[in-house]
């Protein structure tokens, strides 16, 4: 494995790419910062906490049941015609909510739900468009390895986004200006030549879509678990925080399993990779379950915070290779829909993981909470073994590379033939 010779800087020089990145990302925000907001602004209008976990738990399960069917919307009808109008009717969703606050319970569970559903799959939609923008198979790869270290900072901006907005305004105001951002980003995408020419190749038709493939089930099932031991973490870091009498230690916590990730997401990417991705996601998971482990010590602040960054560290690495075998596991036609169903399996998964480490928290202490991030990413891995002769026969082998005539993603413009950019 010889280290890649261009890097990120040359997967950012690329025409357009900067645009669609910052723009995907940007348009994700009220995605990554919807619960926070929500229940700020709960709170914020005298509502409990119960009241404010159902109704972020509402926008999450929205959310999860949305992306997929926005997704094959998206390699049906091209990504204009559904991203930016869904993203404009999940802002109103939020308007919706400002405006009548919560008194209405209903109409309140309502505008979340609306905001959920029609979250945009641009997180789908980018890795759809990276073959047409870079062309080169390990451009591509490379591209999904930043995509991954990415989201880790958006996902750690994002919050302290809403939490400024927040003290300097109000909750109301950061639920607008998050959504108003959030359509301005993808705005910003669809707009592009590569978001415009875009077009998925002629897809079979099955009700079941992406799911009919063997290889994508198998996957979607591993990350389940990679996101129950992920979503317990968060339950079981505020556990640990309140053992040792110090909010601020859950945000160490949390800082450490991002900067592991950030890390492992950078040193992985800048790497070119030689042997076939499914087999390099076994070895990635079972040493991110491996590093799972550990976290049941529950040593001293220093050591815990130093085992969270071990925790995170192939998290984004895992991601990013299954980003790859997604892209060759899903049926011709149904490369958005594909991502899509990975990102909502790997939220579904989050939530169980909050759900079942609240219990274990109750019943077995700080200790069997992380036992459940350990059990999650050790299940993770035998999943990947059980099935690897089922993800050992891809729809799209590794030596067809994106932007062939198999690639899932078509052309529509002149200059933009089989998704290579001219």
């Amino acid at each position: 494995m010889a280290a890649g010779a261009t890097g990120y800087g040359d997967i950012l020089k690329a025409p357009h790419a900067v645009r669609l990145l910052v723009g995907t990302l940007v348009g994700r925000l009220p995605n990554a910062t919807g619960h926070i907001a929500i229940v700020m602004f709960t709170r914020a209008e005298g509502g409990s906490y119960t009241l404010a976990g159902a109704l972020a738990a509402v926008y999450g399960i929205a959310t999860a049941v949305g992306q997929p069917l926005l997704g094959r919307a998206v390699d049906l009808f091209g990504q204009p015609r559904v991203q930016l109008p869904a993203a404009v009717v999940s802002a109103l969703g939020m308007v919706l909510l400002t405006v009548s606050g919560t008194d209405v319970l209903p109409l309140a569970h309502a505008a979340v739900a609306v905001a959920g559903l029609f979250t945009p799959p641009l997180e789908g939609g980018l890795r759809a468009l990276w073959p047409s923008v870079l062309g080169g198979e390990d451009r591509v790869h490379r591209a999904y390895a930043l995509d991954a270290v990415a989201q880790e900072v958006m996902f750690t901006l994002g919050p302290l986004l809403v939490t400024l907005l927040v003290a300097v305004q109000s909750p109301a105001a950061a639920l607008l200006v998050v959504n108003a951002l959030g359509v301005l980003g993808a705005l910003s995408v669809v707009v592009s030549r590569p978001s415009r020419a875009w077009r998925s190749a002629p897809r079979e038709a099955h009700w079941l879509g992406a799911l009919r493939s063997p290889g994508l089930l198998a996957l979607l099932a591993a990350f389940l678990f990679v996101g129950l031991a992920l979503g317990s973490i968060t339950v079981a870091g505020v556990a640990y925080a309140d053992d040792h009498g110090r909010e601020s230690v859950y945000g160490w916590l949390m800082a450490a399993l991002g900067l592991g990730a950030l890390v492992g997401g950078a040193v992985y990417g800048a790497r070119q990779w030689s042997d076939a991705p499914e087999r390099r996601l076994r070895v990635i998971v079972a040493l991110l379950a491996l590093c799972y482990l550990p976290l049941t010590l529950t040593p001293g602040v220093v050591a815990m915070t130093a085992l969270a960054a071990l925790a995170g560290l192939f998290l984004a690495p895992a991601l990013a290779c299954a980003f790859v075998v997604v892209d060759r596991h899903a049926p011709r036609g149904t490369v958005t829909e594909a991502f899509s169903w990975l990102v909502t399996t790997f939220g579904v998964g989050a939530a169980l993981g909050t759900a079942v480490a609240g219990p274990a928290v109750e019943l077995g202490g700080t200790a069997a909470s992380f036992a459940v991030a350990g059990a999650g990413g050790v299940a993770a891995s035998l999943v990947l073994l059980v099935t690897q002769g089922v993800l050992g026969a891809p729809e799209h082998p590794a030596d067809v590379p994106p932007g062939t005539e198999n690639d899932r993603s078509g052309a529509a413009e002149p200059g933009f033939s089989s998704g290579h950019q001219a």
